[in-house]
C-alpha cells in the first residue's frame, strides 16, 4: 500500500478495491484550508492528497458557496470585528422572544452570512476567523 493510501486512510478516507474513494467533508476542508496557507498551491495539496488539481479546484468552489465548512485556523493576534447592534423590530407575540430569534449576521465585504440565533459563539468565532484567512 502506497503511502498516500496510508495517509489517507488515517484521516478517515474509505478507499475501496476499485480504487474509488468517499472524501469525509472534514478531509475536503482541511485539504481546501491547507491551499491557503503560506507558499502553498493548488498543485501541492492535491498532489499531498493524491488527487487531480481539478477535484481541490472543485472542493474550493464548495467552500466559498458554503457547501464546505472550513476548520479554524490559528492566529497569533486576536482578531476584532465591529459590532454593530440595531433595533429589532416587534413582531406578533412576546418582543423578548422576538429578539432571541433575530439570527446572527455577520458582514464581510459585500458577504452577509445569516446564521440561527442558537449557533455557538465557537462557531460563529470560526466563521470569522475563515473569513478573515481569505481576505490576506
Amino acid at each position: 500500500m502506497c503511502a498516500t493510501n496510508l495517509f489517507l486512510k488515517s484521516l478517515g478516507v474509505e478507499i475501496y478495491a476499485s480504487g474509488h474513494r468517499r472524501w469525509p467533508d472534514e478531509v475536503k476542508a482541511l485539504a481546501v484550508s491547507m491551499t491557503s496557507e503560506k507558499d502553498a498551491t493548488v498543485n501541492a495539496v492535491a498532489e499531498r492528497f493524491g488527487i487531480l488539481p481539478n477535484q481541490l479546484s472543485a472542493w474550493r468552489c464548495e467552500a466559498k458557496q458554503g457547501k464546505l465548512v472550513l476548520p479554524a485556523t490559528e492566529v497569533e493576534d486576536a482578531v476584532f470585528a465591529p459590532l454593530i447592534v440595531c433595533e429589532v423590530a416587534e413582531e406578533d407575540g412576546c418582543p423578548e422572544e422576538a429578539a432571541h430569534m433575530t439570527p446572527v449576521r455577520i458582514l464581510h465585504g459585500a458577504v452577509v452570512i445569516e446564521l440561527a440565533h442558537d449557533i455557538p459563539v465557537a462557531r460563529i468565532a470560526e466563521i470569522v476567523h475563515a473569513l478573515e484567512a481569505r481576505s490576506c
